[in-house]
């Protein structure tokens, strides 16, 4: 099941499989009516994250779909605290792999889940923003959104 969910923050497209989310990103199309019970929760949960109400998500997720190292590279995002960022050289220590920054940034930038996989929360070691599939301003507006202060 796919549905459009109209937030703050843009619309984003939402997707279902077998009673777990397992896709979100921002898309320009518009809000659709299509539903199910996991979509409503992501959707009602997104909105208190946007609000500024809601630090962790407790709906269910899956992205058995990636390869073995993008799920590591995904579960070590799922680590990175609320209101906190790491460099993209920390994420690959994390997985072991500190030599390979560039392995994981693509990982990184495959990311499935939008927000609940904590991407934007990966910056560079200088202190830039790095990437974002959504776009720089909207990983400024969710580092902002969370309280973290960038280098100027």
């Amino acid at each position: 099941m796919k549905a459009v969910k109209q937030f703050t923050a843009g619309n984003y497209e939402i997707e279902s499989k077998d009673g777990a989310i397992i896709w979100i990103k921002r898309t320009e199309n518009n809000p659709t009516d299509d539903t199910d019970e996991v979509i409503e929760e992501c959707a009602k949960q997104l909105n208190e994250y946007f609000e500024g109400k809601r630090r962790a998500f407790d709906f269910p997720i899956n992205y058995d779909y990636g390869t073995p190292f993008q799920q590591e590279v995904w579960d070590a995002l799922r680590q990175i605290p609320y209101g906190e960022v790491i460099s993209y050289k920390e994420l690959a220590k994390r997985v072991r792999t500190e030599k390979h920054s560039r392995a994981v940034a693509n990982a990184n930038g495959k990311n499935p889940l939008s927000i609940i996989v904590p991407c934007h929360r990966v910056i560079e070691s200088s202190g830039g923003l790095g990437g974002y599939s959504s776009g720089l301003d909207m990983k400024r507006h969710l580092l902002n959104l969370e309280d973290i202060e960038l280098q100027k």
